[in-house]
């Protein structure tokens, strides 16, 4: 039996180009590739038809060409896939290197070469023992009174911290706007469909990655994990440009933005299988493809080796936290200050969460939203200022958290008395403030005009909070050890039974979790963190109870909120139930639809149409409202454009797009068929809301066209789903931009 293949109307096939118009004219080649703008949402069908098409192409190839062509291809997007692990691997490392010495340059210098960190210059030193290489500023100049000393190095600290922070600012106000804040909200919009490709260019990735060395050293409460996310993007988004079938094809461009995404959590938190598990529930990235998994997969491990190789810290581990616990057991009451903190964590984060959305809109309303350089150098003095009075909260968030995960050592120094059991009611005290002044400043800090991640701020903040639970726990043990309580413990309480570093691990775990509502990733990336594979119940636990709490506080996740606020077209993968409510509810009626008239719009008219109305598209419909077709408003103007129309003898023809057009002279018709999309979902008005809100998030559409015995009856599109999913939300597109092009 013969085959047939469609022949596409939106290409123009090579026996097709050297004949002529019905006109006479020379037709000029019509693609649908590159034709979207930024602010619209990507043809997931279209795409996929392309990629189909291309790949048939390449394999119907005779001969030597069949095997080779296919082969190449696939080599093509591995080293895409390779190479960007490999790139953000090197780049991860480079921030890490060049983030210790500037803020280690706050605080000192190395006597013997300025470029050296205070752990390059301290090198082979054994534990405990006194550094004299590394000098601090007083000791630097020479300053020998304890007043002149203490003031030189408060002004150093506040003064670098306010050029290095107003230096990141300066350069993401001027050169690129959109390297500000964390990027994920960015790309989980992205990966969904969203066009933003300013946002992934090549001057915005080296503001991103030169502005999160200069923030993140300025001691603000911020992260450099979550903006390696949209640094890794950004070069798989660079290395696709040289290759002209990821370029053109926007579904296979995501597929490959996903695996680097996967690398970027990789290299981040030293997690590979946190990478792809972070793309497969945060991103929704791997739901339903096993290739992406794989290629996540690759690229998650690369990225690792290739930081693992570098060796940042010296360490010769990927792991960032290396935590030692008493005992591998842990005991039966420890499961109540645990969930405590579970509870603390879930209350916390929904509390981090809602503080953050009012001090946006409180930014975006007001006259900071014309100072934002201003408002960073205020903000970073202010907690360069306050941050150096607690001895907790003065060193980096990274080393804070590292010294809080570590068990007390007697061959290890002791971390500003925390070991100290004299002062264990002061250390609880200064953990505590440590963790309510970080929350007011991470909540103020995260959504400036600087690169910001919110992931390590959050574990800092759980961390103190943890820590200070578990020394609660030892004091208690300590005071009352035959208490029924502690009957699991050895009754000599000089022996150690509880280790209040990893009740900081817990603390951690169940705080991001509250912010973030992550779970299965967030479990693993932090046993991968830390180490600590004994000890994944008690951390699955906290994270449960941190999400339930959470979820009953309020619905959305830090991003998913700010996603709703910068009104990207983005559909949550959660399920979602009607009320009895029917497609007839959400959609747009025919009366309120702009729609074409086949064989009766003009095209001057269709022109004051395209000119007039900015929607993604228009539906065509005949004299009798019988259902023609859908163009989007791309495909008529690039199709206007192909048949190369004479502004006199043209503008009053009419515009057909139906094979039907016998009625109307040749000379008095302009045909565009080929302007209408191959594959559009129709339904009836009467099928459950439930059922459409479910094929807007499997197929991943722009638009469901509802009709009656073939007569459009109404309209609804992603803009109008993505409305419904977040109408709990009482700040849905407080801080969007006008946008030009509408997302439908």
């Amino acid at each position: 039996m013969p085959t047939f293949r469609t022949r596409r109307a939106d290409v123009l096939y090579p026996e097709d180009q050297y004949e002529l118009t019905e006109d006479g004219r020379v037709p000029v080649t019509y693609q649908r590739t590159a034709k979207y703008q930024d602010g619209n949402t990507i043809d997931w069908l279209h795409e996929e038809d392309l990629e189909r098409e291309r790949h048939h192409a390449l394999q119907s190839q005779a001969g030597t060409r069949g095997v080779l062509l296919p082969a190449l291809d696939s080599a093509k997007m591995w080293f895409i896939v390779i190479a960007t692990g490999v790139a953000i691997g090197l780049a991860g490392a480079w921030l890490d290197v060049l983030v210790k010495w500037l803020s280690d340059l706050r605080e000192g210098r190395c006597s013997h070469g300025f470029f050296y960190n205070s752990n390059a210059c301290c090198t082979g030193l054994d534990p405990g023992e006194i550094c004299h290489e590394w000098q601090t500023w007083g000791e630097a100049f020479n300053v020998t009174s304890i007043f002149g000393s203490s003031l030189l190095q408060a002004t150093i600290y506040v003064v670098l911290a306010v050029v290095f922070a107003g230096s990141a600012a300066t350069m993401v106000v001027t050169y690129a706007p959109q390297a500000f804040h964390t990027g994920i909200p960015e790309i989980k919009a992205i990966l969904g469909g969203y066009v933003f490709d300013a946002f992934l260019s090549p001057w915005t990735l080296l503001i991103k990655a030169l502005g999160l060395a200069l923030t993140v050293a300025s001691g603000l409460s911020l992260g450099k994990e979550g903006p390696l996310v949209h640094v890794a993007c950004c070069m798989a988004f660079f290395l696709t440009r040289f290759f002209k079938e990821f370029r053109h094809n926007e579904a296979q461009k995501r597929r490959l933005l996903a695996a680097a995404a996967a690398a970027g959590v990789s290299v981040a938190f030293g997690s590979p299988l946190g990478g792809v598990l972070f793309g497969l529930e945060e991103l929704d990235a791997f739901a339903s493809e096993s290739d992406v998994i794989w290629r996540g997969f690759v690229a998650s491990a690369v990225a690792a080796v290739a930081l693992q190789w570098v060796n940042p810290f010296s360490t010769g581990k990927l792991v960032l936290f290396q935590v030692t616990f008493v005992s591998d057991a842990w005991r039966a009451f420890e499961l109540i200050p645990w969930l405590t903190l579970g509870v603390i964590g879930g209350i916390l984060g929904s509390l981090l969460i809602r503080l953050n959305v009012e001090i946006a809109l409180y930014r975006r309303n007001s006259v900071l939203r014309d100072w934002p350089v201003l408002e960073v150098v205020c903000v970073s003095a202010f907690t360069a200022a306050v941050c150096y009075l607690i001895v907790f909260a003065r060193v980096q968030t990274s080393e804070l958290v590292a010294n809080l995960f570590q068990e007390c050592d007697p061959t290890k120094g002791d971390y500003h008395g925390l070991c100290n059991p004299t002062a264990t009611g002061q250390n609880i005290f200064l953990l505590c403030l440590t963790a309510v002044l970080k929350i007011v400043l991470t909540a103020w800090t995260f959504g400036m005009m600087v690169p910001a991640g919110i992931f390590l701020p959050t574990i800092g903040i759980g961390a103190c909070l943890g820590r200070a639970m578990g020394l609660v726990m030892q004091s208690l043990y300590r005071a009352y050890p035959m208490a029924w309580i502690f009957q699991s413990c050895p009754p000599d309480p000089s022996v150690r039974c509880i280790s209040p570093g990893f009740y900081a691990v817990i603390g951690a775990s169940a705080m991001l979790g509250g912010v973030t509502r992550m779970t299965i990733s967030l479990v693993v990336i932090l046993f991968e963190l830390t180490g600590a594979l004994s000890h994944v119940l008690p951390i699955m636990i906290s994270v449960m109870t941190a999400k339930w709490v959470g979820d009953a506080l309020g619905k959305d996740g830090i991003y998913s909120v700010w996603i709703a606020m910068r009104r990207y077209p983005w559909i949550p993968p959660v399920e979602y139930r009607d009320r009895g409510e029917t497609g007839a509810n959400i959609m747009k009626p025919l009366s309120e639809i702009i729609v074409i008239e086949d064989c009766v719009t003009t095209v001057k008219d269709l022109k004051a149409l395209l000119v007039e109305h900015s929607f993604h598209g228009f539906p065509v419909i005949d004299s009798h409202g019988e259902f023609v077709g859908y163009a989007t408003r791309q495909a008529l103007a690039g199709g206007l454009d192909r048949l190369q129309l004479d502004q006199d003898t043209d503008r009053n023809k009419k515009c057909t797009f139906s094979k039907n057009r016998s009625r109307i002279p040749a000379d008095e018709r302009i045909d565009l068929e080929f302007t209408l999309e191959d594959s559009i979902i129709q339904l009836r008005k009467e099928v459950p809301q439930e059922l459409v809100v479910n094929v807007f998030q499997k197929l991943n559409l722009r638009q469901i066209l509802f009709t009656h015995s073939g007569k459009l009856v109404g309209l609804v599109t992603k803009r109008d789903i993505v409305n419904l999913m977040t109408a709990h939300f009482p700040h849905d597109a407080a801080l969007a931009d006008p946008p030009q092009v509408p997302h439908r």
